[in-house]
């Protein structure tokens, strides 16, 4: 009767150790998924979606960004947007500028971290009447006493846009984007905003 207890007591450790050992095993394996971006959220509602490529920006971006020109052009204010659309690699040679690459560092978000990586983000500058692009916060060339960039700014912001200038922990100014109440890491997991119909 001890032999039988013994050898059912020695099952359960065994047992036991392994549910133990299996677990801390699942567990970091997850968090390694986790931390490259590989695992979904697997909760009720949450479906992963099919991702679409992107390869430019969303058509609500781009006509949205046309009309901020014509409506700045309005105002004479002339802006160029220099970066809409950017590849993972794109984004990713951006980050490590100031990095591990010359230059001063311009951006805190790597490969697919960034709303320019699904085509719901640009970037502008003025171009002043000389020609120059710039990134000027302060010029008024168009002479109402507005700073040009801060017009720009609330223009873009009635077309819906959100500005990088208001982050508070690092302050995008010529970063304007559409989010469509989509967080980074929904568009990572392939959720992609509506198109219009």
């Amino acid at each position: 009767m001890n032999t039988t207890k013994r050898k059912v007591k020695q099952q359960r450790r065994s047992s036991l150790r392994f549910w133990i050992v299996a677990t801390l095993l699942l567990s970091i394996i997850y968090i390694w998924l986790q931390q490259k971006g590989d695992t979904y959220d697997i909760r009720p509602g949450n479906n992963v979606q099919e991702a679409i490529p992107i390869t430019g920006l969303h058509p609500v971006v781009a006509e949205s960004e046309k009309l901020l020109v014509r409506k700045a052009a309005r105002r004479g204010i002339e802006i160029v947007v220099t970066h809409g659309y950017r590849s993972m690699e794109e984004q990713d040679a951006l980050y490590n500028q100031g990095r591990s690459s010359a230059g001063s560092i311009v951006t805190n978000a790597q490969g697919g971290d960034s709303y320019h990586n699904y085509g719901l983000a640009i970037d502008f500058a003025l171009r002043t009447p000389e020609g120059d692009v710039v990134w000027d916060m302060d010029r008024d060339d168009n002479g109402n006493g507005q700073a040009d960039w801060m017009e720009v700014v609330d223009l873009a912001k009635e077309l819906g846009f959100t500005w990088g200038g208001d982050w508070a922990n690092f302050p995008d100014y010529p970063h304007l984007q559409m989010n469509f109440g989509l967080s980074i890491n929904e568009l990572k997991r392939g959720k992609r905003p509506p198109e219009p119909h």
